[in-house]
Parts: structure tokens; sequence; C-alpha cells
């Protein structure tokens, strides 16, 4: 299910853009701001709309550790600003002046892209606030970019439908003609997976374009093959161009949006349609997943964004996780266990755990020292991916019913020592030292914090308690 819980209406004009931080959710718009909003409360927060850009602003995106928030504009600059306050940071103007389309912070956060409409592409020094490369597309207005999850290179996306890769010193490594009209978006997952067989990595992309398709792409890396993107599927649900696509953070879904006004979620395994989203009343330009936590938003041309709350308990296969609620984990059948790898984006390994009667109670047992010498998973980092996740599978087994004011909102976990802080949130007490001693903002608000006094909710403490014990019984 996909939710709809709010709606921002406070841009004057079409949204553009939207983004999110572990705290924030940005927006801008053609009338020329960027509004910036709690997530606790979908609250516009006090230094907001921020001001500064003379034109319309086509992108904004926060830093990796949402420090830093940046924008770009028609009148030519990328923007940095402070998320805390809304302080103007630095203007870094584009070569030439040419309209900004679309900015992006590389994952060290030590350079942000900043791509325009006469091709020019910029990666600025975030410290220095110098140029540190520069490059061109060799036709058309730059639309889009991404970063690989490493860093080691990006990939850029142009009106006239290239999606070409770069290295990080800017060099062109491959580029090929993608989308007959242009290229609208683009975005790739944070998972690479690694084929030990053929010994290389591959990333998975999205684009979408004016030709009203969405594609997905692998982006393989190999000593003996260099680097290569290989088409991997379309996803065909829309009936109009494609303007907007975004991976969820775990890579299991893709959203997209579209100027038939409709927003489509896939399973990025199958490729099957999980939503669709028709509560926009005008072209949908953007689309964006919360870093960590089950929300979507959604920008449209009809001055509005729309915050959905997701239920992330379907599983690739089509089979909703409400079945595996009735089933426990242990008495999971040799195919429930294939849903779930497929869920996981595991689906390689069927195969392997059918072959050897994988089942649930097999499957909680699996460990380092199995997946190695039973299962013969001789890559470090496949069995280390297979562990992780029936380690996730083991935690939400045994948290399934935790209520959520138990958990810790910085860490996500069951309070041992909750303390209230001065933004009246309860936090695990360690938690919460560890981040006032680097920042006095509110981790629920961002706002500044009044005082760093820290005051034991004892009540809370009673609660989890007594909850603890129900369980034991």
């Amino acid at each position: 299910m996909a939710t709809l819980i709010h709606t921002l209406a406070d841009h004057s004009d079409d949204v553009n853009y939207c983004a999110f931080s572990s705290s924030c959710l940005a927006t801008c718009s053609l009338d020329k701001t960027v509004r910036v909003y709690s997530l606790s409360n979908f609250a516009e927060l006090p230094y907001s709309p921020l001001e500064g850009h003379a034109y319309a602003v086509h992108c904004c995106c926060f830093s990796p550790s949402g420090r830093v928030l940046a924008s770009c504009s028609t009148d030519g600059t990328a923007v940095l600003w402070d998320p805390r306050d809304g302080r103007r940071l630095a203007v870094l103007p584009q070569p030439g002046a040419s309209p900004v389309r679309v900015c992006r912070f590389c994952p060290a956060a030590t350079y942000l892209l900043a791509g325009a409409a006469d091709g020019s592409l910029v990666l600025w020094n975030v410290q220095s606030l110098k140029p540190y490369r520069s490059g061109k597309v060799k036709d058309g207005s730059l639309m889009a970019c991404a970063f690989s999850p490493n860093g080691s290179f990006f990939v850029t996306g142009s009106s006239s439908g290239d999606l070409t890769i770069w290295d990080d010193k800017m060099r062109c490594l491959y580029n090929e003609k993608a989308h007959d009209l242009g290229v609208t978006c683009c975005d790739i997952s944070s998972h690479p997976v690694s084929d030990s067989e053929n010994g290389f990595t591959y990333f998975q992309m999205a684009s979408c374009g004016q030709d009203n398709k969405t594609k997905l792409w692998l982006i393989l890396f190999a000593d003996f093959l260099g680097v290569q993107l290989k088409y991997k599927c379309t996803l065909n649900g829309h009936s109009a161009p494609v303007l907007a696509c975004a991976f969820s953070c775990d890579g299991q879904m893709i959203v997209s949006g579209s100027v038939d006004k409709c927003v489509i979620i896939y399973e990025t395994s199958t490729g099957n349609t999980l939503h669709t989203l028709s509560q926009h009343t005008r072209y949908v330009t953007t689309c964006a997943f919360a870093p960590h936590s089950a929300l979507l938003a959604t920008g449209s041309m009809d001055k509005t964004v729309h915050i959905w709350q997701l239920d992330l308990k379907q599983s690739c296969t089509g089979n909703t996780v409400e079945n595996e609620s009735k089933v426990a984990v242990e008495d999971w059948s040799e195919d429930d266990v294939s849903a779930w790898l497929c869920a996981q984006d595991l689906a390689d390994f069927v195969g392997l755990f059918k072959m050897n009667n994988i089942d649930g109670k097999e499957l909680l047992k699996l460990n380092k020292e199995s997946l190695a010498n039973e299962l013969k998973i001789e890559s470090l980092g496949l069995r280390s991916k297979v562990l992780q996740k029936i380690e996730e599978l083991r935690m939400t087994m045994s948290s399934v019913s935790v209520p959520d004011e138990f958990l810790c909102p910085i860490t996500r976990e069951l309070m041992n020592d909750p303390v209230i802080a001065t933004d009246g949130y309860s936090y695990e007490r360690e938690a919460m030292e560890n981040w006032i001693s680097n920042r006095r903002s509110s981790p629920m608000t961002n706002l500044p914090l009044h005082s760093l006094m820290l005051t034991p909710n004892r009540t809370l403490k009673m609660a989890i308690s007594r909850w603890l014990e129900s369980q034991q019984k």
C-alpha cells in the first residue's frame, strides 16, 4: 500500500524537484525559491523559504550527511545553503552563465556536480569553492546526473538522448544513445552487485525520457572489458514522457513520474508494477524516496508535493509479507525462501538454495562457515551480502512488534536508557550524547537546541521494561 499522508502546497508555481535528508525534505520551484520541511511533522522550517536565486530553481539536493543543501537555477548558478539555519554559504557560477539544470553531491561530499543547458558540467570542490574539473557532453543540454555509490564514476543524461559515463577525473568512459527525444532523469542504485563467477562488479541504473519509457541498465566494470553499459529491460507503464525516476534506498523499488500525471512504483527485480498513484492534477516532475524511512515524495506542475507512506512489506514475487506474517519464518517452505531471495535481490541463489533444500529453519541456521563450506559460495562479498540479509530477517522477527515510541529516533533500536532532550523528543542517552558532541541541533527537527541538558525519561523506561517482560511470557 502507498497512502497519501500529507500534501505541501506552499509553492506558487511548478514544483521542479524534491530531495530528502535524514531529517528534512527540500523542494524547489519555478517561483525561484527552495523550501525546507521537517520530516517529524512536515512543518516548514522557520528560515524557509530560501530566497537567493534570480530565476527558476530546477534542482536541489542534500550532501550525504545532510549538512549542506545545494540548489541550481536558470540564473546560471548553483548555491550552497546551511540547512540548519538557511544561511547562504556560497554561490557557484557556471562558466558561460548557462542555466544550471541539475546538481548532485558525490558520495564523499567533497564535490558538487553542476550540469547546464549548454552541455557544460563542472565538479566544484566544496571546501575550496573552486572548480576541480570541467567537461561538456558532445550534444544537447545536461538534464540528468547520478553518482555511483563508491564515487568512482558518474553518469549524465542529455536532451540528445545520450547516457555518458565519466570517471571522477571527468574523463569520458562510455557513451550510448539511450532514449529517443532526450533523457530527462537517471538514478543509480546504492547497492552494487559482485559477480564472482565472471569477476566483475555491476551497478543498476534507471533512466527515463521523452520516449515515454523508463529503462533499467547494468553498468559493468571488469579488467578485461573496461566499462560497459548493458540494457536490462524497459518498464512500460506510462503513456506520456517520463520526467523523473528514482531507486528506493534498498534498491528494491523504482518510482517514476510522468506527463500522464501518474506516479508508478515498480519492483526492481521483476519490473512488476506495485502501485499507480494518480492524485496529481498536472505533470509529475519529480519523485524521491526518503533514505531512512518508508516515505516517498512526488512533486508536480500542480504546485504541490505529495508525501506518501509506503508499506514496505511487499515482496518481489507479488506475494505480500502479509502472508509471511501468517507463516513464521521457521515454517517457510523452500518456495517461501525462494520468494524471499527474490525480494532481497538475491534471485541468483534460488537454484543453489533449492538444490540444498533450504527451508525456513535451514535459512535461519546459515552462517559464514556453512555458506562457504556447504553451499560453496566462494565470494566473500556475496557471502557477506547473504549473511546481512539473513541477519536483517532475524532482526525483523525479533522487533516486528516493538512499539515505535520505544525506538530511539537516531539508532532506530530499542532504548535502554531513554532521555528527553530540550526539543521534547526522547532518545537513547549514548546516541544523543554522541549527537550533541558534534552539533547543537535537534535530530528530529534540525532546529537549534536551546540547551544540551538531557533528562532521564523514567516513565518511558518503565514502559519499555514492562513490554520486555510481556514478550518473555
